[in-house]
């Protein structure tokens, strides 16, 4: 006998949740019996105002539909009926709402819980008083085949409580994750849904499709374990999401490939980004946008007494080895900084700042500019567009594109590297900061007997001291690490 599929949603609907509105049309699907059809009816105070059919495909046993595109608001209730002779059978999820969909990724400082950050007491506190934004996260599972949804579940689509923000540590709810989602309702107004699906420890192979691998060169199958190796997670943690519509992704990721295939991050990390773009508009049937909006944190800080320049190396290259984003190679992209946001005596060990306030503010203000096309909103730190060498007086000035707000002059912050033939390895010497105008910094660099050939800038694992780096913004974001390589 033919076993039989059980009628059901894909795992993550559920009551509370928020479906993407308008101008996408949110993707329902689910499981039941081969080739029978199935009716998706929503309802708003008990009168149906939209349906939709599908049948169920002979193959994978799932149904699919498209609503028709929502404005934000709610609640509604989602209806699905399966029209079949031996067992009719209906389900309802209710208390949905229409609003923008978040999908929020990466590594530990993305996983680390609302409990674990600074004044956590007071953000839980605050959960009540966001009952639009809703919480989903997804477990932490891993396979070696792309599956088709999601095999467990550790926090079902909730209203935020502190008891599911701050469940644990390093478990639900991710602190830059609601705290982004916090913010962006304050400017929105509107139902935020959020979902969260993470990793402590992975590098940015596991999360990426073996076709994104294929891109920068890999030669699968590399001799990683566990949830290192390739593709993993991207199969049993991001793949079965590929369906549902959404807004855009937040990313923190990149501490473990300081230490494994860092200089293949300037392609891995570009990739990832083009391939999930892709599968997310063709696995929500174009819904989710082709270029959907994506942001990132720059790496915070590990170890103050670093001399290796492993993290420097990785910030530069999260950027496809800009320095900012958007660019061209990453468009439609933002980035938090986050290198002055130092915490050396967090219990969690150094390398998980408890400082994600700053870290969801800088992030919001890019989606605010990037996703949602905020006009004149400063989103970024002041970044040079000009340098010149004045050889005669051993010094460098540095013009930057905003106005600067100096909070210190520094001996090391930045360095030049001076080389008499182009083909020569240079050496790195402190450039001190001389003097500074609303635009322009000047640099001594007596170091130098020879031409200066590069210049950079905070370029160590632990360049300053919290929310103390030379140079930010009137708006108070931090000037981007960066190295200029050619200066003649």
């Amino acid at each position: 006998s033919m076993r039989s599929v059980a009628f059901r949603f894909a795992s993550y609907y559920g009551d509370h949740m928020v479906l993407q509105k308008k101008p996408a049309g949110a993707v329902v699907w689910g499981y039941g019996e081969a080739g029978v059809n199935v009716t998706v009816s929503l309802s708003k105070d008990g009168k149906v105002i939209m349906k939709k059919m599908a049948q169920v495909k002979e193959h994978s046993e799932t149904w699919k539909v498209v609503l028709a595109p929502m404005d934000h608001g709610g609640p509604y209730s989602v209806m699905a009926e399966q029209h079949s002779r031996e067992e009719p059978k209906n389900l309802t999820l209710r208390d949905i709402y229409f609003g923008d969909v978040w999908l929020c990724s990466g590594q530990s400082n993305m996983e680390m819980t609302v409990s674990q950050i600074i004044n956590a007491s007071v953000e839980l506190s605050k959960a009540p008083l966001y009952p639009y934004v809703r919480v989903f996260a997804a477990s932490l599972i891993q396979s070696e085949v792309e599956l088709q949804d999601l095999a467990k579940i550790d926090l079902e689509w909730s209203i935020p409580t502190a008891e599911n923000l701050g469940h644990g540590s390093f478990s639900y709810f991710s602190a830059v994750c609601w705290l982004f989602g916090r913010h962006l309702y304050e400017t929105l107004r509107y139902p935020v849904g959020l979902v969260e699906s993470s990793w402590g420890g992975t590098c940015i192979e596991a999360w990426s499709s073996g076709r994104a691998l294929q891109e920068c060169g890999f030669l699968l199958p590399t001799l990683l374990s566990g949830p290192k190796m390739p593709s993993v997670l991207w199969d049993a943690m991001i793949h079965p999401l590929l369906n549902m519509s959404l807004t855009g992704v937040i990313w923190y990721q990149g501490e473990s490939n300081a230490f494994t295939n860092t200089d293949l991050y300037n392609c891995t990390f570009p990739a990832l980004i083009a391939d999930w773009r892709r599968a997310f508009h063709a696995g929500s049937d174009g819904q989710t946008q082709p270029l959907f909006p994506f942001g990132f944190v720059q790496l915070s800080t590990f170890r103050r007494q670093r001399r290796d320049d492993r993290f420097p190396r990785l910030r530069w290259h999260q950027t496809a080895d800009y320095g900012y984003a958007p660019n061209k190679r990453m468009p439609n992209t933002f980035m938090a900084v986050a290198l002055d946001l130092c915490d050396e005596h967090s219990p969690y060990g150094s390398i998980h700042p408890r400082d994600k306030q700053n870290v969801a503010y800088r992030l919001h203000l890019g989606a605010r500019a990037v996703a949602y096309g905020e006009k004149g909103l400063v989103f970024q730190g002041p970044y040079p567009t000009k340098v010149v060498v004045d050889g005669a007086r051993a010094l460098v000035n540095v013009t930057y594109g905003q106005e600067l707000l100096l909070l210190l002059m520094h001996d090391r912050v930045f360095e030049v590297c001076c080389s008499r033939r182009a083909q020569e390895p240079c050496q790195w010497v402190p450039a001190p900061m001389v003097s500074a105008s609303s635009h322009t910094v000047t640099l001594s660099s007596p170091g130098c007997r020879a031409a200066v050939s590069r210049l950079r800038y905070a370029w160590a694992d632990w360049p300053c001291e919290y929310r103390m780096c030379p140079l930010y913004n009137k708006h108070l974001l931090p000037a981007p690490p960066f190295v200029i390589d050619s200066l003649h």
